[in-house]
């Protein structure tokens, strides 16, 4: 069990994934810090650019503030778009940016878009899932009994399969958010340049967060292989 915690095989799955996730986060990070200091042309904060795209798009939601830097998102649950205090009280591109990528979820529930739905079924498979994969895993490695260890693979999976799904919610959120900016004279040609240069930076963290919960998932299948060549 000792040399199974300190495997170095697992930094061969991991690092490539880690380094993927540092580089988004930098990219994601140092694109807000760009965009936040440049002053959108109409010199509307988020919160005014909020309530314009949704009334544009014909929807009655609350707007409500969130702690927290770049913690701004779309709850289905309540029907309510939080935003960031940075983003919330900012006229800049960044938050114009980041405004309509979370119009974009807001949109794409109130149309039913498939996906979305996917992803929400998902949460909870995803949540409870790699614990309760991990608890079968860990116990199949220690009575040296493979197919429990792929009972807990199976289980594991549920997080990138949540990933997987996160994806074209993503994409299709902030592809929404351009299209908006572009109709709705907000912003000029240069400054829909600048917010798709931080929707896609931040679009990067979710290629990120899957390539990270693969690196694992296979670190896993890598064990339970080398574990059935060992029963064989």
């Amino acid at each position: 069990m000792f040399g199974f915690y300190f495997d170095p095989m697992y930094f061969v799955f991991a690092l490539p994934a880690l380094a993927l996730a540092m580089f988004a986060q930098w990219r994601v990070s140092s694109a807000y810090a760009k965009y936040t200091k440049i002053r959108n042309a109409r010199n509307i904060t988020g919160q005014e650019a909020a309530q314009y795209l949704l009334r544009a798009n014909g929807l009655n939601l609350n707007v409500k503030g969130t702690p927290g830097n770049l913690t701004d998102h779309y709850d289905p649950r309540d029907k309510t778009l939080y935003l960031s205090d940075g983003v919330a009280r900012t006229p800049s591109v960044a938050a114009l940016g980041i405004v309509a990528h979370e119009v974009g979820h807001a949109v794409q529930d109130s149309q039913g878009y498939a996906p979305m739905r996917l992803r929400a079924w998902l949460v909870a498979p995803a949540n409870i899932g790699p614990w309760v994969g991990y608890i079968f895993f860990m116990i199949g490695i220690v009575i040296n009994f493979s197919g429990l260890v792929w009972v807990g693979i199976a289980f594991f999976s549920a997080g990138l399969v949540f990933s997987l799904a996160t994806l074209p919610v993503e994409f299709n959120a902030s592809n929404r958010a351009l299209a908006m900016l572009r109709s709705s004279a907000l912003v000029g040609q240069g400054e829909v340049d600048a917010a798709q240069a931080v929707l896609s930076a931040a679009a990067l963290t979710y290629v990120a967060a899957a390539a990270q919960a693969l690196s694992s998932l296979l670190y896993y299948v890598f064990i339970a292989l080398n574990l059935g060549r060992r029963d064989d």
